[in-house]
Parts: C-alpha cells; structure tokens; sequence
C-alpha cells in the first residue's frame, strides 16, 4: 500500500486528485493539507511513502518545505505538482531533492506512472521539464558553473552503461523511466564535453569518475 500526502492550497485541486486516486487500489491518502507549515507538522507525524506537493503555498512553500526536509531527516519522497514550469521554480525544486515535477495539466497516467516510478525509488520529470533543464544546464555549462563531477545516480547510469546494458535495462534496475535514464545520460555528456556513450565512458574511466567491477 502506498501512503500518499497531498499538500496544495486549493482545496478543489485536493478533491480532485483524492478522486483520481480513488481507482487505485493500492494508495492511500493518509492526509491533505494546504499549508506549508502544516504540511511539515504532518509529514512529521504521519510519515508518509509519496507527497504530491504544490509550489506556491501560504505559511511555507514548497521549496521551502523541501529544504525543511533535507535538514530533519525526513524521508517522504516528494513529486511537485504544479502551474510554475518557471526554470527557477524547476531548478529550485530538484536541488533540493524533489524525485518528480509534472505541470498541472499533466494527465492522469502521468501523475499514476510518477508515483509508480518514485515509489520504486526512481525519478520521473515531464517532458516539458526536462528540456528546460536541459537548457539552463547548457548555460550554466558554457559559463563554467558546473564541474565535471557526477552525481550518485549519473556514475550508476555510466556504469552500467560501461557493462553494455541499454537504457531500458538500467532504468528496470535503478527504478528509472528509460526516458529519464536518457535524460540523466545527457546530462552526462555535456558535463564530460563528449556527444555520445562510448566518449563519456571513456572520459570518466580516464578520470577516475567511474570504475569497471573485476
């Protein structure tokens, strides 16, 4: 059973996804809220698996409560349901460690397979999203913001990539849409300034980001 929160502060938006999530069996929604002061009060006390958490709230918002986590500890993976596809709001939400981010217009299979793969200890951006990320990356990149180090999960995806695994195999391992799987690795290529797997391997067995398994 998966232990859903929902924290936006519109209360029609709320009845909304309670109706939505209705015909899944196997979700329960185990507290709404649409304060962001109250939101951590309660995830503090009911400790939920997933919370689909809006942006902008009163009290406290969601970047906000996404940072209060970071610091208490607290290990409800969040997924941001939001109107704001803002680079800032984007960029702000994932740096502090939100696993998905959908827009308010996303459908009803988006919001059911982000909680799927979020639960299953993955991350799912929308489409949308993630070519603003992409393009606030290639900035920051040409400015010389970003070093060329990988993240956790990057050197996992490179590693395997390195065994010859394809993108849908890594993605089945690591609990990963293999459309994020692809997205991750093109991350990859522009912080190691290479263009496809092959150099990316390469490059970070050169520089002692990865290591190949005996």
């Amino acid at each position: 059973m998966i232990r859903l929160m929902l924290i936006d502060d519109h209360q029609i938006i709320r009845e909304g996804l309670r109706a939505m999530l209705a015909t899944r069996p196997d979700v329960t929604i185990v507290g709404d809220v649409g304060n962001g002061t109250d939101a951590l009060r309660l995830m503090r006390q009911l400790t939920p698996d997933i919370a689909l958490l809006d942006l902008e709230m009163p009290g406290l918002d969601g970047v906000g409560i996404l940072h209060a986590m970071q610091q208490e500890g607290l290990t409800t993976k969040i997924i941001v349901l939001t109107a704001f596809g803002s680079d800032e709001h984007i960029l702000r939400a994932i740096g502090a460690g939100a696993r998905g981010y959908l827009l308010k217009d996303a459908g009803m299979g988006e919001v059911m397979q982000a909680i799927d793969t979020v639960m299953a200890g993955g991350s799912l951006l929308a489409p949308h999203v993630v070519g603003r990320v992409m393009a606030s990356m290639g900035q920051m990149l040409q400015t010389g913001t970003i070093p060329a180090t990988l993240t956790e999960r990057e050197r996992a995806i490179l590693t395997r990539s390195a065994q010859g695994q394809t993108s849908r195999a890594i993605g089945d391992q690591l609990g990963l849409a293999e459309r994020t799987v692809k997205f991750h690795l093109s991350i990859i290529y522009q912080k190691l300034g290479v263009t496809n797997r092959t150099e990316a391997v390469a490059q970070a067995l050169r520089s002692h980001l990865i290591t190949l398994p005996d």
